[in-house]
């Protein structure tokens, strides 16, 4: 599938890889930091963003669709950073394309399995519900996702998703129907056999638990090349919730 991509910045190639509910959108501001090294390739993953919907979802079809991209723009070996699905996404990549990476990062997400817990069923079917005939504004859109999603914070992650179809209607960029179908396919572990044995960032919030002491020694033995870095003050957005300092452990770790 190709992929909806934004590039910018000159230099070697590297290539984010944004979370479930997410868009490349959201990563522009990094981007563009990132720009002044590296050519950044953000691309929209498969139903999600600007990039096409398929009924198919899950971590072999968006790793194809990742080699398609690398090979659509005849990039050679490249930093390869992702984000929470973006992350999984990347370590499937790794480690059946080795010779492809140069550096992975990897943000707050481990090898593990996702609990199925209720908030991702709960965001799904709270965007689901949402009778956009009556929208008539984003606003109205919040307002409707409100009753369920009480976090301004979360509501505006999700808005970003909303997009006009037409002069007179809103829409959702995401394929839910298939994102709902799909969501245990999602939250799979990362079980393939091998290593990846180049350099490897891991960095994880510290008020999220995505990645627990107790996983660091099975990502290890995926990973001998594995760096963890810890930022105190971030969640599961450490990107968004601490730039700064994100910033400085990825500058730290791609200068090595």
């Amino acid at each position: 599938m190709k992929l909806f991509c934004r590039q910018s910045g000159n230099g070697p190639p590297m290539v984010i890889l944004h979370g479930l509910f997410g868009i490349s959108d959201n990563w522009v501001s990094i981007a563009r930091e990132l720009g002044e090294q590296y050519t950044v390739y953000v691309p929209d993953l498969r139903n999600h963003g600007q990039s096409p919907h398929s009924d198919v979802l899950n971590f072999s079809a968006l790793e194809d669709d990742l080699l398609e991209l690398t090979e659509e723009y005849s990039l050679g070996e490249i930093v390869l950073m992702g984000h929470s699905l973006g992350g999984k996404t990347a370590m499937h990549f790794a480690l059946h394309h080795p010779e492809k990476i140069k550096k992975l990062i990897i943000v707050d997400i481990g090898l593990r399995k996702t609990p199925a817990d209720m908030e991702h069923q709960m965001l799904i079917n709270a965007m689901l519900n949402v009778d956009l005939s009556k929208a008539r504004a984003r606003s109205d859109v919040d307002r409707q996702l409100e009753t369920t999603v009480h976090s301004m914070r979360l509501r505006q992650f999700l808005l970003k998703n909303v997009y006009w179809r037409n002069k007179h209607a809103l829409d959702w960029r995401l394929n839910l129907p298939a994102i709902n179908d799909n969501l245990l396919n999602m939250l799979e572990g990362v079980d393939i056999p091998g290593q990846y044995t180049g350099p490897v960032l891991f960095i994880r919030g510290g008020r999220s638990d995505y990645i627990r002491d107790e996983d660091l020694g099975e990502l290890k033995n995926k990973f001998p090349g594995l760096l963890v870095k810890t930022i105190p003050e971030a969640g599961h957005w450490v990107h968004a919730d601490s730039p700064g300092e994100f910033l400085q452990a990825v500058r730290a770790f791609l200068d090595q």
